[in-house]
């Protein structure tokens, strides 16, 4: 069975370390797997269900993005990373797939309410925007993929996506692949809270600290970031559940951290153990979270800096990784057309 791996992000804004968290540095990893293609998607149609009356936040972003992927690393030579609205196929797929899904189940999507509620539409709730799951359908199927490196928040998505296949291949045949998510193996990974501890790191809220984001503003976030409320002397008592320093730290430190900023510390659990008996200070803990962050940093945002400098080559990427997954779609819309048998003139 062929290994196809799709993943994307919508461009509504810079990245962030809960992307990198939560699916790119899975996707860091898979690149480096034995895998049959890998695809990664720049979701600008899916980001106008939602930004439809402001598409030059959506131009802008494209760009911002792209610039996110290479400087963490995803390599073009190995991944084709595309723009998904240069994509036609895509949306002739989506037209298809909304004939097998009901309005009410698209209503009962977990993540689809969640997101709603968020979004605040109350009764005018863009059709796109509500049935953006058929899309992201869409956008798995016709690439043939059956990878898809995710939070769990999207695991209402590869759900539905896996029930459209099965009902279009009760129909028209055995035609379409089933899919299935790859989740982060550390599961504090799948949903990074924001800085102020309330909510899911998330552009909208103003909450991120941005991958792009400068060393200055790096340590003045971190320095913001919610702690334990009664932890107000140093000597007090400490409480690990719902502190956003301990919630980053796990996610992102290692005993290696330890050795270079925080030698009194052998590891994390030591470090946990100490504050909680009290002794331990908050600035102390944030400041070995600004070092492990700019440990990681660092190096993207130099690298960014240097892609900068060279938006032609950024350019050249999408456009060359946008051709060359037209050429499958293409292909595979021939296939779907066959089964629902629609392609009189072949």
């Amino acid at each position: 069975m062929s290994k196809i791996i799709l993943t994307g992000d919508r461009p509504t804004g810079k990245l962030h370390i809960g992307h990198y968290a939560g699916s790119i540095r899975k996707r860091l990893e898979l690149q480096n797997t034995d895998f049959d293609k890998m695809y990664v998607m720049i979701a600008d149609s899916q980001a106008l269900t939602d930004n439809f009356s402001n598409p030059s936040k959506v131009r802008d972003n494209v760009m911002e993005v792209a610039l996110d992927y290479l400087s963490c690393g995803i390599d073009p030579k190995k991944v084709t990373i595309f723009v998904q609205s240069m994509i036609p196929e895509l949306t002739e797929y989506t037209f298809y797939f909304l004939n097998l899904v009901t309005l009410s189940r698209l209503e009962r999507n977990p993540t689809v309410k969640s997101e709603l509620k968020q979004k605040e539409f109350e009764t005018s709730i863009p059709v796109g925007f509500l049935c953006y799951p058929v899309s992201q359908a869409a956008d798995i199927t016709l690439f043939e993929a059956n990878l898809i490196p995710v939070g769990d928040d999207q695991l209402p998505m590869i759900e539905q996506t896996n029930e459209i296949v099965r009902k279009f291949n009760s129909l028209y045949g055995d035609t379409l692949k089933e899919c299935e998510a790859v989740l982060p193996e550390n599961e504090k990974s799948f949903r990074l809270p924001g800085i102020d501890g309330k909510n899911k790191m998330s552009k909208s809220l103003g909450n991120c600290i941005y991958l792009a984001d400068d060393s200055k503003t790096v340590y003045e976030k971190v320095m913001k970031m919610y702690t334990d409320p009664n932890h107000i002397n140093v000597n007090d008592p400490g409480q690990i559940e719902g502190n956003v320093v301990f919630i980053y730290l796990d996610v992102f430190a290692n005993d290696s951290h330890f050795e270079k900023y925080l030698p009194e510390f052998k590891n994390l659990n030591e470090l946990k153990e100490a504050y909680q008996k009290g002794g331990v200070g908050d600035v102390k803990i944030k400041k070995f979270l600004y070092n492990v962050l700019e440990e990681l940093l660092t190096p993207i945002r130099e690298k960014r800096q240097e892609l900068e400098n060279n938006l032609d080559y950024v350019y050249d990427v999408l456009k060359e990784g946008s051709k060359e997954a037209r050429v499958v779609a293409k292909e595979n819309l021939k296939k779907l057309k066959h089964a629902i048998k629609i392609d009189y003139f072949d």
